[in-house]
């Protein structure tokens, strides 16, 4: 099977649509497929080492074309892709069976509309929460949350099926008049991400007094939030570490002196810093996923986090870690407070956390992706076939009333030559949000 794969973002960029995105490419590869993705090209000067798939003589090479783009005003990490011909003449020349739009907004409006004309289907995969970002930014002068929601639905209306992370997600979006809305989770590298990286020696250098280490790790942003933390860093007995940068860095060092700043971490070292934590803390209110929760879990780290969006479906509160009201720094501090004081709960959590991820492979998510394009070509074919179930643990398509068990790159030549096929509709499924836990910390 030949997949297009329309990004917003791509390595070397650091966040969750570009993990992803490279997980599935990967995936696809593995399974004998034939991905291709298209991107925004990084900013001048940047590295693209070929992303490669495999080791030695055996080793794969995920084409990738990059189209030239601009930074977005006021977060110059984020690129805009500028209009070019070279989306279409690489879909056309990869002549896919299907075309995966990940988080589609720009370059993503774009494919969906390059697919519609060679009569391919798309699925739409829905991972970021723009009309919320759109409120964060205070962009009202441009693209407000309404407009946000009517491009989102412009978007994700003309695909063949849209993929939620998370059940709230889901939600959110047939709430917004969204169709064909089923759950895709996010994996998590159990073996990268393992409580055996905790490395005493570095806790001892980042909490030279004994204090429990407490950590955010991700982008400095505004939507992040990472300012809730403030309370929290000012506690006695608690030294808070931030790991990541972005726009919001200069204030947020303002505003905990007392915290330490590591900047951006990858690989080995990322995964040693979040073993190393004793507390993992997200702030950020607007997840429709949350993986750096699920690899605090994979590290046996307990977790605190925003009963809002993704992290319902990822922290059993009271069992993995807490949730906490979202927008409550006051909130984020107690519970901080509550587990600082209580070792032997937060072990009790990370061994329940760990627990809980360890069956959420990226093999088992990818192959509930294919099973998605399955069913996505068979009816665009006019061929019924039953929805799959599941791996356990990873979610699932789920029916109305069901409870959801979550538990660089080259420039490619293209080809010429397009297929032509007629689109087919998809019977919408309803995720059920999953219930609030009764009692939050107050």
């Amino acid at each position: 099977m030949r997949v297009a794969i329309v990004t917003e973002s791509f390595p070397p960029e650091v966040n969750g649509v570009a993990h992803s995105v490279l997980r599935t490419a990967e995936h696809l590869l593995r399974r004998g497929h034939r991905p291709l993705v298209v991107t925004p090209a990084p900013a001048r000067g940047a590295q693209c080492p070929p992303q490669t798939f495999g080791s030695g003589a055996d080793a794969e090479r995920i084409p990738v074309v990059r189209i030239p783009s601009v930074p977005l005003p006021g977060y110059p990490q984020v690129r805009i892709a500028l209009p070019s011909r070279q989306l279409a003449a690489a879909l056309a020349g990869h002549r896919p069976d299907i075309v995966h739009l990940a988080s589609p907004f720009v370059l993503g409006a774009r494919g969906m509309q390059v697919a519609a004309r060679l009569g391919v289907p798309a699925v739409a995969v829905y991972q970021t929460d723009l009309a919320g970002y759109a409120h964060a930014y205070r962009a009202g002068r441009g693209l407000g949350e309404a407009a946000a929601w009517r491009r989102i639905r412009a978007v994700h209306r003309a695909a063949a099926r849209t993929l939620a992370p998370s059940t709230p997600a889901a939600q959110d979006l047939t709430a917004h008049g969204v169709p064909r809305v089923q759950l895709w989770p996010r994996g998590v590298d159990s073996v990268r991400f393992h409580p055996r990286h905790r490395d005493e020696a570095l806790h001892r250098a980042l909490a030279p007094g004994g204090e429990v280490l407490v950590g955010y790790v991700g982008r400095l942003a505004p939507e992040k939030r990472v300012d809730l933390l403030a309370a929290a860093s000012a506690l006695p007995g608690v030294r808070v570490v931030v790991v990541g940068d972005g726009p919001s860095a200069p204030g947020l060092r303002a505003a905990m002196p007392g915290a330490v700043f590591l900047g951006r971490r990858t690989g080995e070292e990322l995964a040693r810093c979040f073993a190393t934590l004793d507390v993992f803390v997200h702030t950020g209110p607007l997840e429709t996923f949350c993986q750096t929760i699920q690899e605090a879990m994979a590290s046996g780290v307990p977790v605190i986090g925003p009963a809002a969006g993704g992290p319902l479906d990822l922290v059993s509160h009271h069992r993995t870690g807490l949730l906490v009201p979202p927008r409550d720094g006051a909130a984020v501090a107690r519970a901080v407070a509550e587990l600082a004081a209580d070792p032997a709960r937060r072990a009790r959590y990370g061994q329940a956390g760990r627990a809980e991820v360890t069956a959420r492979t990226w093999e088992a998510v990818g192959d509930l992706l294919l099973r998605h394009y399955a069913e996505v070509l068979a009816e665009h074919r006019g061929v019924g076939v039953a929805p799959s179930a599941a791996p356990s643990g990873v979610g699932a398509e789920v029916g109305i009333g069901a409870e959801v068990g979550m538990g660089a790159g080259t420039e490619v030549e293209v080809e010429p030559g397009s297929p032509g096929a007629s689109a087919g509709t998809v019977v919408p499924v309803l995720p059920v949000l999953p219930v609030l836990p009764e009692e939050l910390p107050a």
